[in-house]
């Protein structure tokens, strides 16, 4: 079946507007960090950091100047909301489908650009976060299972990654957005806040535009028309094969009443441990607390207003292109040959960032010289491009992927949950992170990349080319360690088979 597939109009367009909720996710990313370090904003809501920002050299460290938990709470809040959000989004995707969804985070991310166009206190401009991230939760768990399901075998790594272009695509745009804006006085920051309605009605429109995946549809009892959006999403009418494992899959799907609860089923125990493991392991490589302060970095580090927001620019461009790079390799180089890659080249360039900082930056200089500056951010680029074409999009393609039918939706909330419970974390954190380690702190996210990286090594199984629904039999069952998992529990369902046979 693979091989007779199609790479239909309608799929492609389904996937290009389905990710667009990546791009707004990417854009919440990118604006805060570049709004959090205009002196406009900072005056409104947060005038203490003003102040401190503004102070006498050497009287405050130049690694403290923003450490602020309200400042933090700003960025961190939205992600807060997510987590919370995701379980919800988990019983509305199985019940109601993957496009209500799409359409419900649609809602909540214009609703919340509303608010924080608006904003004239810090409790409007927190509600706008907070509507944000129930946005984050409801797109972030319906997005990448809607890409995987609708995708085509031999292209469900690359179609799935344009989710994962379009937050970079996003972030890269909120850059480019504050760099301009930051010369706009005293209104710029709303500009950048409210510009993100743009991306957010995107999803609105695309959500009501796409069509719901098959599986989605035989989960919910309509067969036939599950069966007419399979041929016609894989432009053939020969997809009896793929419709007979859709079917099978959507019946054991019907036996479970309670996902959460089997998903805690021993024989998918391996498939949770991976998945949660990886969301962890994504947030603690430091791309988020980059990612999300990068101007703030930046500027803590000696680069002046207007270079914070110029590097910014420039890692954001290198995150567009590597996470392309990632779209034509990850089904052909494998995904676990791009995480074992990257985790190398993240560490060493994380340990090369500290090395500079801790001889060139002390707590109280002003200026980082331009010869190292540029290699700073050569540095945080390389890094940056080893994240985008590895551990960015294998955190939601591999989950997508994995999970059996039955506990797909409880287990993709459970993961988006975990990744949005470590970016809350690292968002709250970084910049008191920051005054305490210093430039230390690149060296505490580059022991996680080591870690991480033995992790892939020994427990990440392969999972290109194989059909989503030969997960279990071609890969779990396989695997050196984790196919015990899966015989053990077989033994105990044929013991149990075997003992009501002999009651009976």
């Amino acid at each position: 079946m693979a091989g007779r597939e199609k790479i239909t109009a309608v799929v492609m367009i389904s996937c290009v507007m389905a990710a667009t909720g990546g791009l707004m996710i990417g854009y919440d990313i990118g604006v805060s960090g570049g709004v959090t370090s205009m002196d406009d904003f900072l005056v409104k809501f947060f005038p203490k950091v003003y102040m401190r920002k503004k102070e006498v050299a050497g009287l405050e460290s130049n690694y403290c100047k923003y450490d602020n938990h309200g400042l933090q709470l700003f960025t961190s809040s939205l992600y807060l909301a997510g987590l919370i959000a995701t379980f919800f989004a988990s019983h509305t995707t199985r019940r109601l489908g993957r496009r209500p969804s799409m359409l419900i985070a649609g809602v909540f991310f214009v609703l919340g650009v509303v608010f924080n166009g608006v904003a004239h206190n810090l409790a409007m401009l927190i509600a706008g976060r907070i509507l944000l991230g129930c946005g984050v939760g409801f797109s972030g768990q319906a997005i990448p299972l809607f890409l995987s399901e609708i995708a085509p075998t031999k292209m469900r790594g690359g179609l799935n990654i344009l989710f994962q272009l379009n937050i970079t695509i996003g972030i890269l745009l909120a850059n480019l957005v504050n760099y301009a804006t930051a010369k706009i006085h005293p209104w710029g920051w709303r500009l950048s806040l409210s510009l993100a309605g743009i991306p957010a009605i995107l999803l609105v429109v695309a959500s009501l535009l796409v069509v719901e995946t098959p599986n989605s549809l035989i989960e919910r009892g309509r067969l036939e028309e599950g069966k007419a959006v399979l041929a016609k999403i894989r432009g053939t009418e020969d997809i009896e094969s793929e419709l007979n494992e859709i079917i099978d899959a959507s019946c054991i799907a019907q036996q479970v009443q309670h996902p959460f609860s089997d998903l805690l089923r021993r024989r998918h125990r391996p498939q949770l441990i991976v998945n949660v493991l990886i969301q962890v392991f994504q947030q603690l490589t430091g791309i988020n607390a980059i990612m999300f302060y990068a101007p703030v970095l930046f500027n803590t580090l000696g680069f002046k207003s207007d270079a914070s927001l110029y590097s910014a620019v420039i890692t954001g461009t290198v995150n567009v292109l590597a996470t392309i790079v990632s779209i034509y390799s990850v089904d052909r180089i494998g995904r676990r040959a791009l995480l074992l890659e990257a985790g190398v080249q993240m560490f060493l360039s994380q340990v090369m960032i500290a090395i500079i900082l801790g001889i060139k930056v002390t707590d109280h200089s002003d200026n980082l010289s331009h010869s190292y500056a540029i290699l700073v951010v050569v540095m945080v680029c390389i890094f940056v491009s080893a994240f985008a074409w590895s551990w960015g999009p294998s955190a939601s393609l591999i989950p997508s992927e994995t999970f059996a039918l039955e506990v797909r939706s409880a287990g993709l909330s459970l993961t988006v949950c975990v990744n949005l419970a470590f970016t809350f974390a690292i968002a709250q954190a970084f910049l008191s992170m920051l005054c305490i380690f210093k430039y230390a702190i690149f060296v505490f996210f580059s022991v996680w990349v080591l870690v991480m990286s033995l992790f892939v090594m020994f427990f990440v199984p392969e999972t290109k080319n194989v059909p989503i629904e030969e997960m279990t039999k071609s890969v779990w069952k396989k695997h050196w360690f984790w196919k015990r998992f899966m015989l053990e529990e077989e033994e105990d369902d044929e013991k149990e088979r075997s003992k009501r046979g002999a009651d009976v």
